[in-house]
């Protein structure tokens, strides 16, 4: 598809041109100059700056993931048929909807289907699978970490999302499972202990709650697990998964 030129009397009026033409915000796209622009003498010689602008990957793969996922939400609620939702590849017993898998084998399907996605966007990666004392972790072995990501965190945790449906639908018992990328979940967990701690102080600070951004189930319990030992606040979560929050409220002072 061919990208539209945008122009304007200089480089810094063209960006915002394109920007606004496509909703985005200059972290998430990449800009090609092809002409930087002429002032002129007297309105002679004068030329426009041109350059095309279009969205980066990352910001494409967030957009893909986000597409599958609002799918997902939408056979979920229907009970409609699930095969185009998976990419390609989806295991028979999901199409069938009679057999589920044992744990080792749901597992390895799940790596299969995490391996395509990756490999679809353009950032493939070897799924590794290692087990923890209350998750099973998939570990994402790719050289484009950023991609896979994505800004926040927000294309991990979508595939985190999938991922846990995906193994929902095929896998004869529950399955609690972890999608990590690098190290990211590691530091991930240093910031969500900051959070809820700031978050507390700011719910006891101005006597009202406090509503988090949406964020995966596992960390919504790290945020629980933190704030139960705080006699000042309370938690819960609201909304539906994978938009599902956590509200932190304070206590109530007894007369």
């Amino acid at each position: 598809m061919l990208m539209p030129i945008y122009k304007a009397a200089t480089i810094e009026e063209a960006i915002k041109l394109g920007l606004k033409d496509l909703g985005l915000e200059k972290e998430q796209v990449q800009i090609e100059i092809l002409e930087e622009g002429k002032k002129g003498f007297f309105g002679l010689g004068r030329k426009n700056a041109e350059l095309k602008i279009e969205p980066s990957l990352s910001e494409k793969v967030s957009e893909t993931i986000e597409e599958t996922v609002e799918e997902v939400l939408e056979d979920s609620s229907g009970e409609t048929e699930t095969t185009e939702i998976f990419f390609e590849d989806e295991p028979k017993e999901v199409e069938e909807g009679v057999n589920k898998l044992g744990e080792e084998a749901a597992l390895t399907e799940l790596a299969v289907y995490l391996t395509d996605i990756t490999k679809q966007l353009e950032a493939p990666a070897l799924v590794k699978v290692k087990r923890e004392t209350n998750d099973i972790v998939f570990q994402l072995e790719t050289q484009k970490q950023g991609v896979l990501i994505g800004k926040h965190g927000k294309t991990l945790n979508a595939l985190q999302y999938l991922a846990q449906v995906f193994i929902h639908r095929i896998a004869k018992n529950k399955l609690s499972v972890v999608v990590n990328v690098g190290n990211y979940r590691e530091k991930r967990q240093e910031i969500i202990q900051r959070l809820a701690e700031r978050t507390a102080a700011k719910a006891i600070r101005t006597g009202q709650p406090v509503f988090l951004e949406p964020m995966p189930a596992f960390e919504r319990k790290q945020i629980h697990a933190t704030l139960s030992k705080n006699e000042y606040v309370k938690t819960h979560s609201e909304g539906n998964e994978p938009y599902r929050y956590l509200v932190v409220e304070p206590m109530k002072k007894r007369l």
